[in-house]
């Protein structure tokens, strides 16, 4: 048979779309100038097997199976424990993204650390070398034996490094660093990516071990390199977080072995990570007292219940269009509720300019804290504050009424943990409950009855 030809084809750096010829700018993600070349190898004609099937690859009765191997290692936190379900999973590959400088190699060498008394652990970077490794290490208080320390971008190195020690833990930093002999592409080519990542996974696969892999993020937060990348891997894990901001917020995007809505909180100072037990009180400390355009809220994070500080700031506007900027809610979300506000209210907001921030750099994604968001506007609009010991919570809908919002016993239970008396949520939903003693629970219809108990 004849040899087939090789083919090209242009594959985007920022998305990973793939087409047969180039494009200046991305047809997907818009990006200009992402779509890079690549060759194809041709494919060996597929060959039907013949003989007997081994036993590892026979089929097998589902209610035979055992989950007994899936055997889970406990890192030493328990805030990174419960991001991915429990602890570690024996032969996962986990990927963490972040932005540069957040903290995803002082993260993993912690790690590293915790897991060291389980066995052996290779830590392979592409990017540092080995005394920059050890210099972060002393700073941070990292010393174990067991600890082994690569300075490598070459996969094949890195693959027989773990051979030949076999360690418990290995641990890559970044993915986009690694290049595979053979292949044409430079490092951190889609291309690359995807051989490195699937050499990694059939190894953590056949070995039991559990490799960690960090990944660089493009500008617009996301893991860069294909998707393809985030299909291949069990984990997905997101360190989130300024670097002016002492809290960084570690979320599972993607996990097989576990629920994707647990948030891990951390704070990083001069000794590294450290957990931080209690969310609540660390979002809430040095809030401001008798301060217009402040309000609380409780929202879910999985299963978790946290108080977050919901900051706004409405002043006249000195231009022809009004500002609008939120930070930690969504930006639709925030213009959308300023209309309700106007529209269901009567505050004459239109010609302000308003500002919306969620202290701590906790990111909200969920309805719940809408009622909060409209609560602060109101009260720096009228220039009255909200008592510092009520809670408000409730989803708005656009003809200004109040829906019920999930998981109200486990807020209010929150609150009431904080020393929390008064809770302002929605009349809607969970009617049976009992208020903790000392507590008193107000339940309103619409946003305008909402405004008038917390600010009147």
């Amino acid at each position: 048979m004849a040899k087939q030809p090789k083919t090209t084809a242009y594959v985007c750096d920022n998305c990973g779309y793939d087409s047969a010829k180039w494009y200046g700018k991305c047809p997907a993600c818009g990006t200009w100038d992402s779509l890079k070349e690549i060759t194809i190898e041709p494919e060996a004609p597929f060959a039907v097997p013949t003989g007997r099937i081994a036993a590892a690859d026979k089929p097998e009765a589902l209610d035979s199976l055992s989950t007994e191997d899936a055997l889970r290692f406990h890192t030493g936190y328990a805030e990174l424990d419960r991001v991915l379900g429990g602890g570690a999973v024996k032969g996962s590959l986990v990927l963490i993204g972040g932005e540069p400088g957040i903290g995803k190699s002082t993260l993993m060498l912690q790690i590293c650390r915790a897991l060291s008394s389980a066995g052996k652990i290779l830590y392979a970077s592409g990017e540092e070398s080995k005394r920059q490794i050890k210099l972060r290490a002393d700073r941070l208080g990292v010393t174990s034996k067991e600890i082994l320390v690569m300075s490598e971008t070459k996969l094949e190195a890195v693959l027989a490094a773990c051979e030949a020690e076999k360690p418990a833990v290995c641990v890559v930093d970044s993915i986009q660093t690694i290049y595979k002999t053979g292949i044409s592409a430079a490092p951190g080519n889609v291309t690359q990516i995807k051989e490195c990542a699937m050499a990694l996974l059939r190894m953590a696969k056949n070995t039991g071990m559990i490799v960690f892999v960090v990944g660089h993020v493009n500008k617009d937060g996301e893991i860069a390199g294909p998707k393809i990348l985030e299909h291949m891997v069990d984990c997905v894990l997101y360190f989130e977080g300024e670097q002016q901001n002492a809290y960084r917020i570690l979320r599972a995007a993607k996990n097989r072995f576990g629920s994707t809505n647990e948030i891990g909180v951390f704070e990083m100072n001069a000794n590294g990570l450290t957990e931080v037990e209690n969310p609540s009180a660390a979002l809430l400390s040095g809030r401001p007292v008798g301060v217009p355009g402040t309000c609380i809220t409780a929202v879910m994070e999985g299963t978790r219940p946290i108080l977050a500080e919901v900051q706004a700031l409405v002043a006249q506007s000195v231009f022809g269009n009004p500002r609008r900027m939120a930070s930690g809610i969504d930006y639709n979300r925030a213009a959308l509720l300023l209309a309700v506000l106007e529209k269901r209210a009567g505050m004459l907001v239109s010609n302000q300019d308003a500002y919306i921030n969620v202290v701590g750099g906790l990111k909200i994604d969920e309805p719940a804290a809408d009622l909060a968001t409209v609560i602060a506007l109101a009260s720096s609009f009228s220039d009255r504050p909200v008592s510092e010991n009520t809670v408000v919570f409730g989803e708005v809908g656009l003809a200004g009424e109040l829906r019920r919002v999930t998981m109200m016993e486990q807020r209010i239970a929150e609150a009431a943990r904080m020393k929390i008396t008064r809770v302002i949520c929605p009349a809607f939903g969970d009617t049976h409950m009992q208020p903790p003693e000392g507590m008193e629970i107000v339940r309103v219809r619409s946003v305008r009855e909402a405004i008038n108990a917390c600010l009147a």
